[in-house]
């Protein structure tokens, strides 16, 4: 991972211009090319939102993609239990300035 935000986010623009090359290019959206592609803007993403928030305390207004897993874990962590999220735990944090919980 970044540590600095600002090049975390010059790297999440760059795998955005690539996902949308390759989205673009092909037709099918199982296509090893696109997954690749969403799986790095994947990587990008947490990449800044984590540095954002370690610099900050700020968090994105977006909640980004998970998998089954997590969302699983989500269900779990509403029951009470569960381990939460991993990437991206931060999420329950809430937008904007981080409240210290």
């Amino acid at each position: 991972m970044t540590a600095d935000p600002r090049a975390a986010l010059t790297s999440l623009v760059a795998a955005l211009e690539r996902h949308l090359e390759v989205a673009t290019s092909r037709r099918d959206p199982d296509d090893p090319a696109v997954v690749s592609a969403a799986e790095e803007l994947t990587d990008a993403f947490f990449d800044y939102d984590e540095a954002l928030f370690e610099t900050t305390g700020v968090t994105t207004p977006l909640d980004g993609p998970y998998d089954e897993d997590d969302e699983d874990d989500d269900d779990e962590e509403e029951r009470g239990g569960g381990r939460g999220r991993g990437r991206g735990e931060n999420r329950g944090r809430g937008h904007g300035v981080d409240d210290g919980g």
